[in-house]
């Protein structure tokens, strides 16, 4: 997983901070954008956790501060209920025109809110998620509900949310009791999740009942046991986001990779350069893989070395070749634990006298084995973990030819 910042206009011209969550291979199948609770922040690390628990299933997930909060300017005042949803807007279309038009939306608390209303706008937008959504966005008013009078009279009053000071105005105030949510939910027909806590102290449960309620189908309701409103349990943020996740399976058809051919030979690779470091795509009949580098050597890290695979072809052969080897016997060998390690050894550390060489190629292979076996059996499977086809492989001397394939001319 792999993330980078963005500066993103909002229709006020106020500069958004955000950031781009992105899969393992920097190749987004979809994208979704995540909206947060109120006076938090994009670095929450519940929305943090959904965010990256997303990109596990192919989404590539844009979070961002909502303006005056976290990072991005303007004024808290200007980050009523209408503002978030204008920036939810905002940012969905700098994120069609620059990259790849947002499926998604995930919003938490009065987040959840904000999507539910943007998505209403977005025709782009093909479901909905929510965490701890309240059912009438005046619900949040109760916060500040102690300078709701002072606003009256004056026009403009600071007052402690949560423990943090903010400014707000008669518009601020106001703004909230604009929106029709329940109605709004009424009209979506869009796909709907929605996740609550029972325990939810903030925003209860019954909220919950009341948008499932007034939602169609297809919609859904996953209970979020023990959780807090704020999900502070790095546990159930994970689980709320690969719920999220495995949910939208169904709604996003993924497009087919492409296959890479293999041109009747067993396997083939491809590395282009001119995008990639060093992560390199591997076809094997009906498999495909990556290989990389580590990011200490100039990798992005986004699959096992060519020398990972080596060691993961010695433990798979010794594991099946030792499981054929027990049956045959018709001993109770249950599990097969392989351990290997690579390395480079001089000839003198290894007493091996050699003309040509002054290291070779090492392997350390250690073996658990589970099951009632007796000491003499123990003996026999130590030496047929010798004899697997890769063992022997490596073990000999290989021999290669090298053939050098003309590009096609397309006339």
């Amino acid at each position: 997983m792999k993330r980078f910042k963005l500066n993103i206009p909002n229709s006020k011209g106020r500069i958004l901070n955000a950031h781009i969550e992105l899969p393992a291979n920097q190749k987004p199948k979809f994208y979704a954008i995540f909206a947060h609770c109120f006076t938090c922040t994009s670095s929450l690390s519940a929305v943090k956790n959904i965010s990256r628990s997303l990109t596990n299933y192919g989404f590539g997930v844009v979070r961002f501060d909502f303006t005056g909060l976290g990072r991005s300017e303007g004024e808290f005042q200007e980050s009523h209920f209408s503002g978030n949803v204008a920036d939810l807007i905002a940012v969905n279309n700098y994120i069609s025109t620059n990259y790849q038009t947002p499926s998604l939306l995930v919003g938490h608390s009065l987040g959840g809110a904000a999507v539910i209303v943007a998505a209403s706008k977005l025709s782009n937008i093909k479901a909905v998620a929510t965490v701890g959504a309240p059912a009438d966005v005046h619900h949040v008013t109760h916060l500040f509900s102690h300078g709701i009078n002072e606003v009256e009279k004056k026009g403009e009053v600071a007052v402690n949310i949560g423990g943090r000071p903010f400014k707000i105005n008669k518009d601020f105030v106001e703004d909230f009791s604009k929106t029709d949510l329940p109605n709004i939910v009424k009209t979506l027909k869009k796909p709907l999740l929605l996740m609550h806590s029972p325990t939810d102290k903030v925003v209860g449960i019954n909220n919950a009942e009341k948008i499932y309620q007034s939602a169609h189908h297809p919609k859904s309701f996953v209970t979020l046991d023990n959780a807090d409103h704020l999900l502070m349990n790095s546990k159930d943020s994970l689980y709320a986001g690969n719920i999220i996740g495995t949910w939208a399976q169904r709604y996003f058809v993924k497009e087919e990779e492409l296959v890479l051919d293999t041109n009747d030979e067993q396997s083939v690779g491809h590395l282009n350069i001119t995008e990639e470091n060093f992560t390199t795509k591997i076809q094997i009949k009906n498999h495909s893989l990556i290989a990389d580098e580590p990011i200490k050597v100039g990798g992005d890290d986004f699959g096992p070395t060519p020398y990972d695979y080596l060691n993961a072809s010695l433990i798979a052969c010794t594991a099946m070749t030792l499981k054929m080897y027990a049956q045959r016997k018709k001993w109770d060998l249950q599990e097969v634990f392989v351990y290997i390690s690579h390395s480079k050894k001089t000839t003198e550390e290894l007493q091996i006298k050699s003309e040509k060489f002054t290291s070779v190629d090492f392997f350390t292979k250690k073996l658990k084995l589970i099951g009632n076996l007796d000491d003499s059996q123990k003996k026999r499977l130590q030496e047929i973990a010798s004899k697997c086809p890769v063992h022997k492989t490596l073990a000999n001397k290989a021999y290669f030819e090298t053939v050098l394939i003309e590009n096609e001319i397309n006339v």
